[in-house]
């Protein structure tokens, strides 16, 4: 062995293996009559990080020498050398008014704005020699002022975390039909309330993953990610490495949980590439699950202030909304951390006639995580202020809540119907609903069995919420501001030579059952039974464009391209058997994949005999005939900004007044997904949907020291509802198909989370009502409860 091989054998290196015989290993190079000894393959490095200990530090200096030296370390990658190859990026919208945030690099690099926030980069051989090495590096850090509390980041005194921007105001947005004073003057009842929800994140099975290989020879980068949007991230890769899109390839195998946590750019993910591009070997990074709570983006921790004006009758007449939340250092990119304070000031009380409305929501910067889109994206704020103003309101009143619900919602027979900040209601089905579930519940026999406990010193309460949730968006919510974020969705489905069909779809699937949806869907659209149905997703090289799973759009979008996919296929089955046979293409169908006379069920053909006819004895077929078995269709929704659904849950609970805790009996959901595709995946994404709901209810909260230190980053202490914990779900459903498509889906993902904690919170203030107690903070915890009741300071 030469001394240059040997050399390429040294630790870090990017070699592996001994010399293979040569009868294995020899390849002609470039025409030439000579060969190599060896075939060696780049070896997989891996990635750790540095983060900052603080919420807000300099960096007033980095020592890596001891780290560099460190066995099997491959480089260190500084934040200076990722900004020379990674442009920086920024998370506003340009339609949404007003709206700012400062640039971000992947690592910091004059200063961290938040704990967790990765300022370098380790690559070595193994994660574990990657996590030694990083222990080596020292950083002097020069403590900072933090900004930590949403209600004082726009005070005068409090520090502004960019300097450039002039305040910590990140957006603001006014909803205001007027006449909402004049309102509020004339009503004969007044109610109001300040609710707060914590700030928690998603806890996927799966943490975040990526491994980024680049290949010089060909100027081709392939990802694997653990992501939800494929085709969003090779867009932002390529866009911010200077690549060609063409030459970046992003692969999404099935990924173990998203909730919108993994639609978000991330800074150690995008360092990570830029490791792969600087070392030219792939380099492989997982979140462990310590990281991941300081790293991963969060979600909610809102604080509203609502009141509700009514009618002696029960009319509402107004209500008036202020929100405000904090969000981490930065928007987040490419979506902006906007979306929750937009539906919130568009949806609180959106279920009802509300009469004159304002709401006002503040989106405020703060040295916290960073935070943007989760399940449900401000659904469950929106839903528990409303609908805790809607009990208020029929308490006030002497009306039972299902009552008072029944008396305000939207008319049945008012749609479309335009609420207040734009959202357009296509159709919704609220009474029937409310029906269903009263049914379902034995309502009435709830009630009395609640009276009969409360004599035994038994407190139970039953609490509602109704939904209106949006899915299906289009491109109204981001492509409009400017993100590249795909609206649309496409599906190509090809007959193959043995009768069945490839599905290639941009979706992805993150548990939720998308491939089991569109081989569904396709097998109907085309005639042939499930099990010849092939899918394939998540490979931006291997499928058509499409914007991936988030918002409730599976079905809704990429369910309706490969619906139209389907038919087309079939339609073009169908005019070619007819040449074939002589007959006319309306005078056949495909029945479990057979071409068969529509009348009498008499076979002309298989679908594998069409194929083969297609693809291998073209002499068979007419000259003047070219059969299309390879067919793609798009569809992107752009009738409304988004298809509302609704949803109704009533929960039944006990509390335990002496110890505070709150025991789950059952909980019952009635949703409208219009075409239920498959009922037990519908009903099983509605009950996972109720549990993250619960969790926020009862268990969820990032617990912050004022200094911004994450005092519960781990599983030991961030509670989230486990088996023990979880009631019966029962889920019922209505139909209102959309006509906004052909197949007519809804969403169904979200409504489950959107609705549970609100009607939980409310069934806890219904069992302590008699005693004189509310609770309007999120999760409803022990001690919360007790001091509700006085028994604690």
């Amino acid at each position: 062995m030469n001394e240059r091989d040997d050399r390429r054998r040294e630790p870090g290196s990017g070699y592996i293996g001994a010399s293979l015989p040569r009868a294995n290993a020899r390849r002609l190079l470039a025409g030439r009559a000579q060969y190599v000894d060896d075939i060696r393959l780049p070896r997989m490095a891996h990635a750790a990080f540095v983060r900052s200990p603080y919420a807000h530090a300099r960096i007033v200096a980095i020592d890596a020498a001891a780290a560099a030296r460190s066995p099997g370390v491959v480089r260190i990658v500084t934040a200076r050398e990722v900004a020379a190859i990674c442009r920086p990026y920024v998370g506003v919208l340009t339609h949404v008014a007003g709206m700012r945030s400062a640039p971000q690099y992947p690592l910091a690099i004059e200063r961290a704005c938040w704990q967790g926030e990765p300022v370098a980069a380790v690559i070595a051989e193994t994660r574990a020699q990657a996590e030694d090495a990083a222990q080596q590096i020292s950083v002097r850090w020069e403590e900072l002022p933090a900004v930590t509390d949403a209600e004082t980041a726009l005070e005068a005194g409090t520090p502004v975390i960019h300097s450039e921007l002039g305040s910590n105001l990140c957006f603001e947005r006014v909803v205001d039909t007027g006449g909402v004073d004049e309102a509020f003057a004339g009503a004969a009842i007044v109610v109001e309330a300040e609710f707060h929800t914590a700030r928690h994140t998603a806890v996927t099975l799966e943490p975040r993953a990526i491994l980024a290989d680049w290949n010089p020879g060909d100027g081709q980068l392939t990802v694997w990610h653990s992501t939800q949007v494929p085709y969003m991230m090779q867009w932002i890769i390529a866009r911010h490495f200077g690549l060609e899109e063409t030459r970046v390839r992003v692969i999404a195998p099935d990924v173990g949980g998203g909730f919108g946590l993994k639609i978000h750019t991330y800074g150690d993910e995008m360092a990570a590439v830029a490791a792969a591009l600087l070392i030219g070997r792939p380099v492989k990074f997982v979140a462990d699950r310590l990281e991941s709570f300081t790293s991963d983006f969060h979600a909610r921790g809102h604080r509203v202030r609502a009141r509700m004006a009514l009618s002696a009758a029960g009319e509402i007449l107004g209500m008036d909304v202020d929100d405000r939340y904090g969000i981490g250092p930065y928007s987040g990119y490419p979506r902006g951390s906007a979306n929750e304070g937009i539906h919130v000031s568009n949806l609180v009380g959106a279920a009802y006639r509300r009469g004159a409305y304002r709401a006002v929501s503040r989106a405020v910067f703060q040295n916290k995580p960073m935070y943007g889109q989760y399940r449900a994206v401000g659904h469950p704020i929106a839903c528990m202020v409303g609908e805790g103003l809607a009990d208020l309101a029929a308490a006030a009143l002497g009306v039972d809540p299902a009552e008072f619900r029944r008396r305000n919602y939207l008319p049945a027979g008012g749609y479309p119907h335009r609420i207040a900040g734009g959202p357009v209601f296509e159709s919704l089905s609220q009474h029937e609903a409310l029906d269903r579930l009263l049914a379902l519940m034995d309502y009435p026999g709830l009630r009395a069995g609640q009276g009969e406990s409360r004599k035994r010193g038994i407190w139970r309460g039953i609490g509602f919420a109704s939904v209106v949730e949006n899915t299906s968006s289009s491109s109204a919510t981001y492509g409009q501001g400017g993100a590249s974020i795909a609206a649309q969705d496409a599906c190509t489905i090809k007959l193959t030579a043995t009768g069945g069909i490839a599905v290639a779809a941009g979706l992805t699937d993150t548990g939720q059952g998308t491939c089991a949806m569109l081989a569904q869907v396709a097998a109907s659209a085309v005639g042939l039974p499930l099990e010849r149905v092939k899918v394939v997703i998540g490979d931006t090289d291997a499928t058509p464009y499409g914007g991936g799973n988030w918002g409730s759009r599976g079905a809704g979008i990429g369910g309706e391209a490969a619906w139209r996919a389907g038919r087309a296929l079939r339609a073009n089955v169908l005019s070619f058997v007819a040449r074939l046979v002589e007959s006319e293409a309306s005078l056949l169908e495909v029945r479990d994949g057979v071409v068969v006379d529509a009348a009498t069920g008499a076979v002309r053909m298989t679908l594998e005999e069409v194929a083969r006819t297609a693809y291998f004895r073209t002499h068979q077929v007419p000259a003047d005939f070219q059969p299309e078995l390879t067919v793609t269709r798009s569809y992107a929704q752009k009738t409304y900004p988004g298809i509302f659904t609704n949803c109704i849950h009533a929960s039944w609970l006990e509390v335990d007044i002496d110890t505070g805790f709150v025991r789950l009996i059952r909980h019952w959901v009635v949703d409208d997904c219009g075409t239920v595709i498959n009922p037990l995946l519908a009903a099983e994404q509605i009950r996972g949907a109720v549990v993250q709901g619960i969790g926020a209810a009862l268990f969820e909260q990032c617990l912050y020291g004022a200094d911004g230190q994450l005092l519960n980053g781990s599983l030991a202490d961030y509670l989230v509802p486990m088996a023990a914990e979880l009631p019966d779900i029962v889920v019922g459903h209505t139909c209102t198909p959309t006509r906004t498509s052909e197949l007519g889906a809804r969403g169904t993902g979200e409504a489950g989370t959107a609705g549970a904690s609100a009607a939980i919170l409310n069934a806890v203030n219904d069992a302590l009502r008699a005693l004189g107690a509310r609770v309007t903070t999120l999760p409803v915890t022990p001690e919360r409860v007790l001091r509700a009741l006085g028994r604690v300071g």
